[in-house]
């Protein structure tokens, strides 16, 4: 495996077909943390085998075509090399990609849309580093959620769209936001939940995409668990909505954060454990509250609540790490902060 991985990486310095496709293949596993094309090329699978499941593969289509679109934007605007080779450019146009054929409805002008979309992500993703270097944070995928809300709220304004969120505009005391039923069946509910990470509701996605988080990180496939299990018995236990719990909808963001703070930004140990349930819970709280401010909107919080809960529990500069491991993070997670606001 490991000769495998040095082939094909001499290959991609080498050709730029290839170059170009491994960094689509980086910006696949980017989404939950990972810089690994076998893991990208299995999440791939993962999201083309939940949208068939679905019956939406305009869902996967949009995926591809946005991280293909968001990593050749980058490109042309000549961003830092590094940063694009390891696929920070990609992950939150496929995020847009995935996100404008399940909230719209299939039109030809949807995809004209969806390109955009994934161009602007782009742009955002350079504003919002930016912005956050100040602070040693990355954006995340806040250009996702950003672009994504931009792009809903302004296809209410357009007739030749129509927004398929499924949810209803409520103020807060017009009527209960929780309510459904849920079956009890957690262990499909705790995949869902590392599949929603992707917008996607299928237990073998969230299966997969495990499976590849555990080829590049023990470590991460465990706090992405921990944040699946954690999150939805917690989202149970206060009575969340049964209907949103059973598709996996209160543990997607919890993922993500734990993935962070539990096994990239900290390096895993009993109090960084304790901190990253404390993260977990945290972002389950803010995705609460987002869904009420949200709601009257008639749009999703999708993973607002990751980045703003993350952002939180990073910015006290709470080092749980000795000083090399610190060192190593910045290179691996927050060298957009440095690097991605550089254009050549």
């Amino acid at each position: 495996m490991a000769d495998i991985g040095r082939g094909w990486r001499h290959l991609a310095d080498r050709n730029p077909l290839v170059r170009f496709v491994d960094s689509c293949l980086r910006g696949a596993a980017q989404v939950v943390l990972q810089n690994n094309p076998l893991s990208g090329l299995l999440i791939l699978i993962a999201l083309a085998w939940g949208a068939f499941e679905n019956g939406m593969p305009r869902v996967f289509g949009g995926g591809v075509l946005g991280l293909v679109v968001g990593t050749a934007t980058a490109l042309a605007l000549r961003v830092d090399m590094s940063s694009w080779r390891k696929g920070l450019f990609g992950f939150s146009p496929l995020l847009t990609g995935l996100a404008v054929p399940t909230f719209l409805d299939q039109r030809p002008l949807m995809w004209l849309y969806l390109v955009l979309g994934a161009i602007g992500t782009v742009v955002v993703t350079l504003a919002l580093n930016a912005v956050f270097k100040r602070w040693n944070l990355t954006a995340y995928t806040f250009p996702f959620v950003l672009t994504t809300w931009f792009l809903l709220m302004a296809a209410y304004q357009f007739d030749r769209f129509t927004v398929l969120t499924k949810l209803t505009p409520k103020f807060p005391g017009e009527g209960s936001l929780t309510g459904g039923t849920f079956d009890w069946g957690l262990i499909p509910v705790f995949f869902k939940g590392v599949s929603q990470v992707y917008l996607i509701e299928s237990w073998v996605t969230g299966l997969l995409i495990l499976v590849a988080l555990l080829i590049n990180s023990r470590w991460s496939a465990l706090f992405a668990v921990i944040g699946a299990v954690g999150a939805t018995l917690l989202a149970l236990w206060f009575g969340a909505d049964g209907a949103s719990l059973d598709k996996g909808l209160f543990a997607f963001n919890a993922v993500l954060t734990a993935i962070v703070v539990g096994a990239v930004a900290n390096r895993p140990g009993a109090l960084v454990t304790v901190y990253t349930l404390f993260g977990i819970a945290l972002t389950l709280f803010v995705q609460m509250a987002l869904t009420t401010m949200l709601t009257p909107l008639g749009i999703p919080v999708l993973t607002g609540p990751f980045n703003i809960a993350t952002w939180l529990l990073l910015l006290p500069d709470r080092h749980f790490a000795p000083v090399p491991n610190h060192e190593r993070v910045k290179d691996t997670v927050l060298h957009t902060v440095r690097d991605s606001v550089n254009l050549r």
